[in-house]
């Protein structure tokens, strides 16, 4: 169990910074309420804490592009970098209507936490832009997509802060980046960010890794429990990247995928959906809805599908106190960021239904973009056998160092994870020291 809060501790509610919400249900306010969760386990570190809770840098940049129509519009963009003790800032870019500054923070806050706790030599960054892009033509969107990087190039770079895909963002628009940062600067920079094409110094294994990760990580947690993948049933909130390639991992290994959902519907099938025909039509229609031979669900109704494992992977803040009563899981595998709320977790720990947390189990994206940008710097690209192989490698220790710290305190793999991570970030600031 979590020890209560030091009183000593500045909770979310009393986040030092003003001008975003710290509310205990923002983003923002849940990564909070998880730094001030482990800091028990800090020791001596825990004196340079709050850095945790301050972004080092913080960039909110006005994008305006001219339409097809010939009108001019403009569109808010976001670079959070959070933390850079341990490295150059590295983190995704999103385009989603509903993105804010407590947003793009948190994501930083949590990659920074993210890296550390698989040990790679990067800080945290997060960027996004408040847009739809399913509204724009293809042309507008890389129009949007080079004005962004312009306005962020004076703070990103190979050995400053690396971009990545996230929601709504894939190769292509990495491509764009990667362009309109090089021509600013007058040099091809491959290594500016990764997600990129294969003919652009692209790595191989980079679009289904982080669905590969919530596999690895998941079949070491069914290990743990005794758990037989040969059988076991599987729903999986959200249908891009991540989940799709984590339910084609899953059912290889003879799962069943029992029900999943996405922005199109929810379906589910008990005897277990059947991917060979799910994943074209996925391709075809833009999501799982009006899949023929299964039943069609409410999307509420998805929390109440009774299955062994249940993978979220769609955006954060999805599984509230209410939702964590209802579920019938033994595992949560967070293939999303952030989607269990903080006052979730003691309720799903109660029902002894094992959490998996988004900053190890979701991993395996920044961990093949590690790859890439090594890959970048060398001129020499692996196999994706080497890439897998070298990637499971690393989640399966890092999930391994987690599970120990769990045990030996006896807290969640959530608290454990931060706690491992708070001090490999702590431990680098202290010894950086402060300057000037």
């Amino acid at each position: 169990m979590n020890p209560p809060l030091p009183t000593a501790v500045a909770t979310a509610a009393q986040s030092p910074l003003s001008y975003v919400s710290s509310e205990p249900h923002s983003p923002w306010g849940t990564y909070l309420a998880q730094i001030d969760r482990v800091l028990p386990y800090l020791g001596r570190l825990a004196r340079w804490a709050e850095t945790l809770r301050r972004p080092k840098r913080s960039l909110i940049v006005d994008v305006p592009i001219e339409m097809d129509d010939g009108t001019i519009r403009h569109f808010e963009g976001y670079r959070v970098q959070h933390n850079l003790s341990r490295g150059p800032g590295k983190g995704g870019v999103r385009y989603h209507p509903e993105v804010t500054l407590a947003e793009v923070m948190a994501l930083a806050g949590w990659m920074t936490i993210k890296n550390a706790a698989v040990n790679l030599p990067y800080g945290g960054a997060k960027g996004g832009i408040r847009v739809d892009p399913r509204q724009l033509s293809i042309k507008e969107l890389e129009r949007l997509t080079r004005r962004y990087t312009s306005e962020i190039g004076i703070i990103i770079g190979p050995q400053q802060d690396i971009p990545a895909p996230d929601v709504n963002t894939n190769a292509q628009v990495m491509a764009w980046m990667m362009d309109t940062y090089s021509m600013n600067i007058g040099a091809t920079a491959s290594g500016v960010v990764t997600g990129k094409p294969l003919d652009l110094g692209g790595s191989l294994g980079r679009v289904k890794a982080t669905g590969r990760g919530v596999f690895v990580t998941g079949r070491e947690a069914a290990r743990r429990l005794g758990l037989s993948l040969d059988g076991a049933r599987v729903a999986v909130q959200g249908f891009g990247n991540v989940g799709s390639a984590a339910a084609e991992l899953f059912a290889g290994a003879g799962a069943k995928i029992v029900a999943v959902q996405d922005h199109t519907g929810c379906i589910a099938d008990p005897a277990g959906l059947d991917m060979a025909e799910l994943m074209p039509h996925v391709r075809r229609e833009g999501g799982v809805g009006g899949f023929p031979g299964c039943e069609a669900l409410d999307p509420e109704a998805f929390w109440d599908v009774d299955c062994d494992i249940l993978i979220p992977a769609a955006l954060e803040g999805q599984i509230d106190v209410a939702r964590a009563g209802r579920i019938r899981a033994r595992v949560i595998l967070e293939g999303a960021n952030g989607p269990t709320m903080p006052d979730a977790d003691p309720v799903l720990e109660d029902r002894g239904i094992l959490v998996v947390p988004d900053v190890i189990c979701n991993a395996g994206g920044v961990t093949v973009s590690y790859f890439e940008w090594v890959q970048d710097f060398s001129s020499f690209f692996w196999s994706e056998d080497e890439i897998n192989v070298r990637l499971d490698k690393i989640m399966i220790d890092a999930l391994r160092r987690i599970w120990d710290m769990a045990d030996q305190h006896r807290i969640a793999l959530r608290t454990a994870a931060f706690a491992v991570a708070c001090e490999r970030i702590l431990t680098a600031r202290e010894v950086r020291g402060l300057y000037p």
